[in-house]
Formats: C-alpha cells, sequence, structure tokens
C-alpha cells in the first residue's frame, strides 16, 4: 500500500511538472511567435544562411536571461504577495486578451513577410545588429520579465521554474527553427494565408492561457 502511494504520489509530481512545462512552453511560443522586426531578421538572415547558427543563438539566450529574470525574481516577488500576484495575473490577462485581439485583427488584415535577398554581412555586424533588434525592443523585456514572470507567479514552487523551462525551451526551438529552416519556411511565410493562419493559432493560443490565468486566480 506504502510502495503504491508513493507511485501514485510520483506519478502526480510528473504530471504537474509537465503541465507547468507545457504551460510555459505555450505561454512562450504565443508571445514569441508573432510578426515582427526581430522575427523577420532572423528569418531573412536564415534564408541567406548568414550566421543563421549565431543569431538565434544569440536571440534565444537573451531571451532565456530576461525569461529567468522574471521567475526567479519578480515571478517570486509577486508570489510573496497575494495583492501583487493578483493585480499582476489580472493585468497578465488582460494583456495576454489584448495581445490575442491583435493577433486576430492581424489574421484578418493579412499582410506578409517580405523575402527579398540581401547582401551578406560581418559576423560583427550581425551580432550588434541582432542584439539591438533583440533588447532595444522595449515588447521584450514586457514578454519575458513582467508578463512570463507574474504568469510564473501563479504557480506554486517549484512549479515557476518548470514554467520557465518551457519558455526557455519554446525561445530556442522558435529561434532556431526561422534560422536554420528559414530557405524551408520562406516560401510558406511570403503567402498571407500563411500569416492569417498563424496570427489565429496565436491568438487562440493567448485567449486560452488568458482564460487559464483568471481560472486559477480566481480559484486560490
Amino acid at each position: 500500500m506504502k510502495l503504491f502511494i508513493l507511485r501514485i504520489s510520483k506519478y502526480t509530481k510528473e504530471v504537474t511538472v509537465l503541465i507547468a512545462f507545457l504551460k510555459g512552453f505555450g505561454a512562450g511560443s504565443g508571445l514569441i511567435i508573432a510578426i515582427g522586426a526581430q522575427n523577420a531578421f532572423v528569418l531573412s538572415q536564415g534564408i541567406k544562411k548568414n550566421h543563421y547558427i549565431v543569431i538565434p543563438l544569440i536571440c534565444a539566450v537573451c531571451d532565456a536571461l530576461l525569461i529567468t529574470l522574471g521567475v526567479t525574481g519578480m515571478g517570486l516577488f509577486l508570489a510573496s504577495s497575494r495583492t501583487l500576484s493578483l493585480v499582476a495575473g489580472m493585468g497578465g490577462a488582460v494583456f495576454l486578451f489584448l495581445y490575442g485581439l491583435r493577433s486576430f485583427k492581424s489574421a484578418l488584415a493579412g499582410g506578409s513577410l517580405p523575402s527579398e535577398e540581401k547582401t551578406g554581412t560581418s559576423l560583427k555586424t550581425a551580432v550588434l545588429t541582432t542584439l539591438a533588434v533583440t533588447l532595444l525592443n522595449p515588447h521584450v523585456y514586457l514578454d519575458t520579465v513582467v508578463l512570463l514572470g507574474s504568469l510564473s507567479s501563479q504557480l506554486h514552487p517549484p512549479g515557476h521554474l518548470y514554467f520557465g523551462a518551457g519558455a526557455v525551451m519554446a525561445s530556442f526551438s522558435w529561434f532556431f527553427a526561422l534560422g536554420v529552416g528559414g530557405r524551408l519556411l520562406a516560401p510558406v511565410f511570403t503567402r498571407e494565408a500563411s500569416w492569417r493562419i498563424l496570427n489565429s493559432l496565436v491568438g487562440i493560443t493567448m485567449w486560452v492561457i488568458a482564460g487559464s490565468v483568471l481560472k486559477a486566480l480566481f480559484l486560490i
């Protein structure tokens, strides 16, 4: 009987870890997979095979550091206060809803990603440009440190760490998919229909996560 209880406890813990990881992966994916300067830059460099390993790596590492800062710093700080956690959770849910709404509007508007080739750049120029595109964008801090940090605070420790790991995995997966698979993805994402489908999926993801955040807030 004792062995059975231990096995059930272990299974429950593994499921909890997996759920937290998938939540982080979903939230990270929803925030990262969107039409923007950074994704356009990474994809365009992948199309040309211009430092297509270094550039995605820089983007992913920057995301990982910022997500870690949010999950271990701000996330835990918010979790220590019921009031702050509530405010952050509500704010995060509203932001997710609006973000999803914007994605649906983009899906209706259409659009496509330019696929024209550009001349290659030196490694130094590529690194500096990548850092500028990544770190000079204020949304990256809102998405990683503030939003993902506040979302992770809704999970009981160490769930927030698995949530962060999922978000980091989403970042690495997406950027390397753009960079390494750029030549394969380019013909697809120059089509308006592809962006409509992608933005619709992003919108659905954001609204589902917003609903789960609100549910968690009112159940605590």
